[in-house]
């Protein structure tokens, strides 16, 4: 097994090291106070919630603020807290303030997810913590997977998700793509010394402007185990439960999972940091804007970098060769696939009403008909 890992780059990476030792320890305790609550839904609802919470956030670092913490080394942990804490708190206030409570803005209307879970499965309430496993090996899986397939009602659901997912995929890499074939030859002539301080006014801009679009596609994700609409003492706790989490996350630089922002080419530099930011800003808007199904932002993302990558390798104005470039994207996408099997294993265990069987014959359907309903829509 360690072979594997080194072969995808993972050298470092080993099984139940001696420093590993506190953090099997919580695992196994997490486990265990799971089964003993899971019985009692209002607990269940809650425990469901904070451990999504701290998984989905360790998680998705890497997305929309990886990128501005690999280029803002420089600043105060508390600096970043405030700014991207702000703006996380008066994204779900807005939510919360026009569409009666609901802080998933509107996400988790969509057919599959509208009602809140009166009782929970065991492995709904445990969903994150296998998410913590993976997140502490350093996978980008897709939080939205993981922790919503467990809820979804029918294999309709499940294809819906995933087709808007791998719709999204395709379009960030074919983007990024493009976008670093077109511009990286003039990038690398004109993005040398030291970036003006207009760049990380601009970067701020968009990472801000990126966080808050994440927020309304990725809320849903750990809104999931609350009721659908928050009365005030509910927003509070989970506005503030979340605030706690990413301050904590920013004072540790984002943890484990930040090398997948990191092992790519020239994220550091803040010019660079803003194209990024943008892209994916604009990719996440136009979703937001095409369907309320939830998506995965992760398979948005990782898509993005290895079209970024490769674009950039072409024109040989990147860090790594071509073939490291396919290597990454092939790591990332490989990783974000098993965190599919797990979510459709996780589904399949938690609701009697699906089976392998279904998924197989329905699944592939609905996923289908999401892929040509979006092809259509952008006129292709």
């Amino acid at each position: 097994m360690k072979k594997i890992f080194r072969a995808f780059g993972y050298p470092d990476v080993v099984w139940f090291p001696k420093s590993e030792h506190s953090f099997l320890t919580f695992i196994c305790i997490s486990f265990i106070l799971v089964m003993f609550i899971t019985p009692y839904p209002h607990l269940a609802m809650w425990a469901g919630f904070l451990f999504a919470a701290y998984a989905a956030i360790a998680n998705d670092s890497i997305q929309t603020i990886g990128t501005f913490i690999a280029s803002n080394q420089d600043k105060k942990w508390w600096v970043l807290w405030i700014f991207i804490g702000g703006i996380f708190f008066f994204t779900m206030l807005y939510s919360w303030i026009t569409l009666d409570g609901d802080v998933s803005h509107g996400r988790l209307t969509s057919k599959g997810f509208e009602i809140a879970p009166t009782e929970f499965h065991f492995l709904q309430v445990a969903a994150p913590i296998f998410l913590l496993i993976l997140t502490r090996l350093r996978m980008p899986v897709s939080t939205t997977f993981i922790l919503l397939t467990s809820f979804a009602a029918t294999p309709a659901a499940v294809g819906g998700v995933l087709a808007k997912s791998m719709s999204g995929y395709i379009l960030s890499f074919l983007l990024g793509l493009i976008f670093f074939l077109i511009v990286a030859k003039s990038a690398k002539k004109y993005f040398v010394g030291k970036a003006k301080f207009g760049w990380t006014i601009a970067q701020w801009i968009t990472s801000g402007t990126l966080w808050s679009v994440w927020l309304m596609q990725d809320a849903a994700n750990i809104a999931v185990y609350l009721p659908r609409s928050l009365h005030i003492f509910e927003f509070i706790a989970f506005t503030s439960i979340v605030i706690i989490g990413l301050g904590l996350l920013l004072f540790y630089k984002g943890g484990r999972i930040q090398k997948i922002v990191t092992e790519k080419s020239v994220v550091t530099d803040v010019r660079f940091a803003t194209l990024i930011d943008f892209i994916y800003c604009i990719i996440l808007f136009y979703f937001k804007l095409h369907s309320k199904v939830p998506m995965s932002t992760t398979w948005v993302f990782i898509g993005l970098l290895a079209g970024r990558e490769l674009g950039m390798a072409l024109m040989n104005t990147g860090d790594n060769s071509i073939s490291k470039s396919l290597k990454l994207g092939l790591k990332d996408m490989t990783f974000a696939l098993l965190g599919l099997i797990i979510s459709i294993a996780i589904a399949i265990g938690v609701n009697d009403e699906l089976s392998f069987n279904s998924m197989i014959t329905t699944m592939p359907e609905e996923f289908l008909a999401g892929l040509v309903k979006f092809f259509s829509s952008i006129g292709l």
